[in-house]
């Protein structure tokens, strides 16, 4: 007999995580100024930051206190990296494992600037060294990573979770329809071939020319440091046999600086992912300054401005360096007025909104290709 409606128990299964909440955002930098990404993205999303204390101790020790509970919820933690990378890292890995160990349902993190993502190939007898830190995150107990405009979409293969790699390209091509005025005058410019894909996929979204810079001086980045083309020490000459003729490959020739493509009387706009070390970008200024371009701009999605970037873009013949939020650099704006901000939280929180509710996450990336 069906039992009586007083008695009848609920078989549906409680949401707990709903019933918390379920939701917390935490930002584990004990740098100040890096925490305003997470303050932003906490706003957007209509919640408070999570209360835990990370500082360094008298010993330069990281240490973390997560001050409420995280059992059974969605933990994001927003992690912005300051001038001391390998401290923000170990912040990250320490928060992360609290959280593991206080039994967090999911531990989903925030990076907007993945470190070390330039160490991502070998280099002679080096290391892979994105490799070893997706490594050490997975280890400490991360299940979902959200990063943006990794300098290789190939390192979201280091992961053993999922990596959403969020594009910040349709902020700045905003900026770049609302704030330049005759953009319609303007060219993309690759300062390199490596980053003429780039500059393609800027150039046909907003139906402009492209130019490459070709026949710089060599980065780090060139294929003559991808080492491993050393030849071993050999003691007896006759150990290798004489008929055994290895060809050799031809080295490189830097041919002189050329510019392909029509950058005279133009607005020239340079893209690029990160603009660290801006020698590089500056000696492009000069070149297309020479090219006869009368504006000339840098878009990147990372900011990075070590040491004396900020004073040597004020003395350039660049007009303007637009960069994102995704790395803190209010100490570089005020040495130098030309650097301008692209707040990008909203699409960040919206990607915390959607992995928290379980959403699909292919809204964010619409109309973005394979060389996107």
């Amino acid at each position: 007999e069906p039992l009586p409606e007083s008695l009848e128990v609920d078989t549906k299964p409680q949401d707990m995580s709903a019933a918390n909440g379920g939701l917390v955002i935490f930002t584990a930098n004990s740098n100040p100024s890096s925490r305003e990404l997470g303050r932003r993205i906490a706003e957007r999303l209509g919640v408070e930051l999570g209360k835990v204390q990370v500082y360094q101790e008298a010993n330069r020790e990281t240490r973390v206190q997560i001050e409420e509970s995280v059992r059974s919820k969605d933990v994001f933690i927003i992690q912005t990296v300051s001038k001391d990378v390998n401290t923000t890292i170990m912040e990250l890995l320490i928060m992360v494992y609290a959280c593991r160990t206080s039994c967090a349902r999911n531990i989903i993190g925030v990076i907007p600037y993945f470190p070390y993502s330039k160490q991502c190939k070998m280099r002679k007898r080096g290391s892979i060294v994105s490799k070893l830190l997706a490594s050490m995150m997975c280890k400490a107990g991360l299940t979902h990573l959200i990063t943006m405009d990794l300098h290789q979409k190939e390192i979201q293969g280091f992961f053993n979770i999922p990596v959403d790699n969020l594009r910040a390209s349709p902020f700045l091509l905003q900026y770049i329809q609302e704030e330049i005025p005759d953009y319609r005058n303007a060219v993309i410019v690759a300062k390199s071939p490596a980053s003429a894909k780039r500059a393609q996929s800027f150039a046909e979204r907003l139906r402009l020319g492209i130019a490459v810079i070709h026949g710089e001086a060599q980065d780090a980045e060139s294929d003559l440091v991808d080492g491993r083309h050393s030849p071993p020490t050999v003691k007896n000459s006759g150990a290798i046999h004489p008929s055994l003729e290895i060809p050799l490959l031809i080295p490189k020739e830097k041919p002189p600086i050329t510019v392909v493509g029509d950058v005279g009387g133009r607005i020239a706009i340079i893209v690029d992912d990160i603009i660290d070390d801006v020698d590089s970008f500056l000696a492009a200024a000069e070149t297309l300054k020479e090219r006869g371009a009368y504006k000339i701009f840098v878009m990147a999605t990372h900011g990075i401005l070590s040491s004396d970037a900020p004073q040597l873009i004020e003395e350039s013949a660049i007009d303007e360096v637009v960069v994102t939020n995704t790395i803190p650099h209010e100490i570089q704006k005020l040495q130098c007025p030309k650097i301008k901000t692209v707040d990008i939280s909203m699409i960040l929180s919206e990607a915390i909104r959607r992995i928290h509710n379980g959403e699909s996450m292919s809204y964010l990336f619409r109309n973005i290709g394979m060389d996107d």
